[in-house]
């Protein structure tokens, strides 16, 4: 008899809708979550789905327990039946808590596939996707002080040239802090956009054969410019 998966790999009803719904896979969902790359929204779902999991956690549990103790040789007697009948309540009321946060798991997403735009999204190129990527964990635009050559840092080492960089900005994905003097370093954030361009995965191939689509449908919340 097999134990119950990780909490990541515990399928819930919902996960084929949802991955409709916002253009990824459930553990992606979460990544981004993670990651702080989610609107209100699409975290309250990440969330809402986080909990079902763990209940759906708690239902497997239960009957594998009722399962294993229904197969073992103990002695078939009162003693064994009361055991069996604990464990019966123990899954009912595990069921009634992942039916509880299903409902409300399944009203979250509703309101995102009810606001769900229908149009084509534009799209982004692999390097870009890359880009963004790096500028998510933190970025700096700063200008050297022999050559005034302007050149993006992060912390991962992306090359992300100042041509690249005003190309982004020109698609509306990143901004720059320009309180802030090139020569100290100008902060660089991703958009609302920007960040949405992160909430999905790729499709269609392998990494640098297909462009990521900049999906409409994960609008995030937008931080305030200093």
């Amino acid at each position: 008899m097999t134990s119950p998966p990780p909490d990541g790999l515990m399928p819930t009803a919902l996960d084929q809708r949802i991955e409709a719904a916002v253009g990824c896979g459930v553990e992606v969902l979460r990544q981004y979550r993670d990651g702080g790359f989610l609107d209100a929204p699409h975290a309250a779902l990440a969330d809402a789905h986080r909990e079902l999991v763990t209940a759906e956690r708690d239902v497997t549990f239960h009957r594998v327990r009722l399962a294993r103790l229904a197969a073992s040789e103990l002695p078939v007697n009162k003693a064994l039946f009361a055991r069996i009948e604990r464990i019966l309540d123990q899954l009912a009321t595990a069921a009634d808590v992942r039916d509880a946060k299903q409902t409300a798991a399944a009203a979250v997403l509703e309101s995102i596939e009810a606001t769900a735009p229908r149009q084509t999204p534009p799209q982004i190129a692999t390097k870009d996707v890359a880009a963004l990527l790096a500028i998510a964990q933190g970025a700096k635009l700063h200008e050297h002080l022999v050559t005034h050559r302007l050149a993006v840092a992060t912390p991962t080492r992306t090359r992300i040239s100042y041509a690249q960089l005003q190309h982004l900005e020109e698609m509306g994905l990143v901004e720059r802090d320009t309180a802030h003097p090139v020569h100290a370093g100008q902060p660089v954030t991703l958009t609302d956009a920007g960040r949405a361009v992160l909430a999905v995965p790729r499709r269609g191939g392998p990494p640098g054969t297909t462009p990521a689509p900049l999906p409409p449908t994960l609008p995030t919340v937008s931080r305030t410019r200093r």
